[in-house]
């Protein structure tokens, strides 16, 4: 069984899959990026509240796999406003990846999939 990528961006949702793990990892890379790239939401103003671009999630991209039904892997990042990204595993209960100092949301992710 293949991994899936599956890509919420907005209304749209797209998915794709690939034969391994860093194949998956490769397509959900190049979509968080070009998500950051093109997406940039305006302030949201309510009566209470201001909602910033950087408070605003306009993307979460995600990988599961190899197994349909109780994958061992289900990660993903989330795509901010202003371009930022948080990594994260689990579904239901998402737990953030911890970013060391030379690295990027994409990079721990990628550690943590591949190197265990």
């Amino acid at each position: 069984m293949p991994f899936r990528v599956t890509v919420r961006h907005g209304s749209a949702v797209q998915r794709t899959r690939s034969a391994t793990l860093p194949e998956a990892l490769d397509v959900l890379e190049a979509a968080a990026r070009e998500v950051a790239r093109t997406s940039r939401p305006a302030t949201i103003e309510m009566r209470v509240r201001r909602y910033e671009p950087r408070d605003q999630v306009v993307a979460r991209i995600e990988v599961t796999g190899p197994q349909r039904l109780s994958p061992s892997v289900r990660a993903g990042v989330d795509v901010r406003g202003d371009g930022s990204m948080t990594a994260h595993v689990g579904r239901a209960r998402r737990e953030a990846v911890e970013e060391r100092e030379d690295e990027s949301a994409l990079q721990a992710l990628r550690r943590l999939l591949l190197d265990g």
